[in-house]
């Protein structure tokens, strides 16, 4: 059914739009994730998320303790609107419901984060397993609940007087190195054949007008033949 309805939507967007989401969508991976902890600057929080975009990340998670996370048009160009954005902000720890819920999917959970046992980005193995990145709060880092709990730490290495970069720099380093070396290596790192085919339907019915009224009439004509 869903390749029917993706074939039934197709008609309604221009030829290159079909083919440029086909193309995008077999570079899309959600072996990587990335997770943002009460980020409270609009303008970093939609750079991450214009980042995530651009090196091909799908799933974007977003805890909101104290904070509302908030996203700059203007700097986001739209970036957000071709990510799947889960937030978390109702449960007394959103934190810890964040982890227990990627960590229930299989991934692993990676502060980044300086750390006693921390890897550096070079040495980071990729092969271990697919991995949830979390990124914390301009001012005070990430949470003692995702130090706690976190698999593994991992930090960029740096040779100034400064102790780190700023959220959305270390977010974008990060993720062009990791990116880069998932892609040349032999990981099964692309999304699933049927993952495909959901991002495919949800990309085309954002992309039509009236598209829900499409979407029923194509389901009315299916339940009659």
């Amino acid at each position: 059914m869903k390749k029917e309805l993706i074939k039934y939507l197709s008609k309604f967007a221009t030829e290159h739009r079909v083919k440029l989401f086909d193309e995008i969508i077999n570079c899309r991976t959600n072996y990587i994730t990335v997770v943002l902890e009460d980020i409270f600057q609009s303008q970093n929080a939609s750079a991450v998320l214009r980042s995530c975009d651009c090196f091909g990340l799908q799933d974007v998670h977003i805890i909101e303790n104290r904070n509302e996370y908030k996203v700059n048009p203007e700097v986001a160009l739209g970036s957000y609107k071709w990510l799947n954005l889960k937030k978390y902000s109702n449960s007394e720890n959103n934190t810890l419901e964040t982890i227990s819920s990627l960590k229930n999917k299989g991934y692993r959970i990676v502060a980044t984060t300086p750390h006693l046992d921390d890897v550096n980005l070079e040495d980071f193995d990729l092969n271990k397993g697919k991995f949830a990145l979390f990124f914390g709060t301009e001012l005070t880092g990430l949470s003692e609940t995702v130090l706690n709990n976190a698999d593994e730490f991992l930090k960029i290495p740096m040779f100034g007087f400064t102790e780190s970069f700023n959220i959305s720099v270390s977010a974008a380093i990060i993720l062009h190195h990791l990116t880069h070396k998932l892609r040349n290596s032999n990981i099964n790192w692309q999304l699933t054949d049927d993952a495909k085919d959901d991002l495919k339907i949800q990309w085309l019915k954002q992309s039509i007008n009236k598209s829900d009224a499409i979407e029923k009439e194509f389901i009315k004509n299916n339940k009659t033949t």
